[in-house]
């Protein structure tokens, strides 16, 4: 797994312009922002009694309306500016230092939830989180990832050409350099190990998979 540390902790100061659609390469990816953050929320609703962890929290957005809404949520996040600025925004929040390929965690968990992070990983990495993930899952917890995923090699290269056209070359970057994945491919990694899943389309670029432990 890269380290991305130096480059989230210069985005810490901006990542919520990002998100909230002020910078127009990534206003299709972030498109619903609020809309998906709500919808990952509903998914683990069955599991506000629990614990539930998120991974790659950033500058909080989830953390905080998941606690908000009455979730215990614990925050794991590699870069020491981004648990600074999710600080901020919760103070009450802890944050561990770690990420999907180091979690600090001692107990079994409710659920695990992710946002516009698993991408950072290679296949075989995310393979080896959901594993770990997975042992440190309750029966019947949950794991829910929203992120950019593709119905096809097709789709992927037509999204490129957009990209292209719109001259968004920092988005461009991303789609070349990032480890973005065939949707079937992010599902084929929790059918392997025992999972129920549903998935559903949020914008161009992000879908959510929930999938569940049996």
């Amino acid at each position: 797994m890269p380290d991305f540390n130096a480059l989230f902790d210069q985005w810490a100061s901006s990542y919520d312009d990002t998100v909230y659609g002020k910078n127009h390469e990534y206003a299709e990816v972030f498109e619903n922002y609020t809309k998906i953050l709500d919808k990952i929320s509903t998914q683990v609703e069955d599991k506000k009694s629990g614990t539930v962890i998120e991974i790659g929290v950033g500058t909080g957005n989830l953390s905080e309306l998941l606690t908000k809404k009455g979730f215990h949520v614990i925050g794991i996040e590699p870069s020491s500016e981004m648990r600074k600025a999710a600080k901020v925004k919760i103070p009450s929040l802890e944050i561990l230092d770690g990420h999907f390929l180091s979690l600090p965690l001692k107990q079994k968990v409710d659920a695990f939830v992710a946002s516009y992070a698993f991408h950072h990983l290679t296949y075989a990495e995310k393979i080896e989180s959901v594993k770990l993930m997975d042992g440190l899952l309750k029966p019947d917890g949950k794991i829910v990832i929203a992120d950019t995923m593709f119905e096809s090699k097709e789709y992927k290269l037509k999204l490129i050409e957009k990209v292209k056209a719109d001259r968004a070359f920092n988005l461009l970057k991303d789609l070349y350099t990032e480890y973005y994945e065939l949707i079937e491919d992010l599902i084929q990694i929790f059918r392997a190990q025992g999972y129920t899943y549903e998935i559903e389309k949020m914008n161009s670029y992000v879908w959510i998979l929930t999938a569940q432990k049996n």
